[in-house]
């Protein structure tokens, strides 16, 4: 994997890069600053151990070695995260669990420049994954635009990952991408 890239964003000066032990305290104001989302999926905003458990947490049947953490640098600051499972739920797909930006970075095209950049490294991708908190309609047609089929639902969350649900989480819709059996978003937004 490549350490770090460029994305092209016009006017701005983004990089795409792995994380290093001193994005900590940067992914824990993104974390607060992402307040919405949070509350969103899970009923509770970002707790403490949050950022630490992204370098563990897998969905049950990955593999540690698959699991891929990118940090979205925006003009030097942290403007958002994308954590993925390469060959999960099967060989050749891509489960992405969490792909988070800012909300001031959002509506800028960064999160498209950000998903068309990964989707067009990944190679091969038979089949890529990703859920959307229920009522996250921002999330919902961000997906929608990239190509995305959405669940109609989202069915009752007892077991999130390697976690129990938290009492207000409403559950995630699902949604899947098979790179090259569709248009991928090129819809008009």
């Amino acid at each position: 994997m490549v350490d770090a890239w460029m994305i092209d964003v016009p006017g701005e000066r983004v990089m795409v890069r792995e994380p290093s032990p001193a994005d900590e305290a940067p992914l824990l104001a993104l974390f607060e600053e992402c307040e919405d989302w949070f509350v969103a999926a899970t009923g509770l905003p970002s707790g403490p151990g949050d950022v630490q458990s992204l370098f563990y947490s897998l969905p049950r049947g990955a593999s540690p070695e698959d699991k891929v953490l990118l940090v979205l640098e925006r003009d030097g600051v942290v403007a958002g995260l994308v954590d993925a499972v390469r060959d999960h739920p099967e060989p050749g797909a891509v489960a992405v669990g969490l792909f988070l930006l800012a909300p001031w970075a959002r509506g800028r095209g960064l999160g498209r420049a950000l998903a068309e950049g990964l989707l067009a490294r990944a190679g091969e991708v038979s089949l890529v994954t990703a859920t959307v908190p229920a009522g996250w309609h921002s999330g919902a047609r961000f997906l929608e635009r990239l190509g995305f089929a959405l669940d109609a639902a989202a069915p009752a969350p007892t077991e999130v990952a390697n976690r129990r649900a938290a009492p207000g989480e409403a559950g995630v819709r699902r949604a899947e991408l098979r790179p090259g059996h569709q248009d991928r978003g090129r819809a008009s937004s």
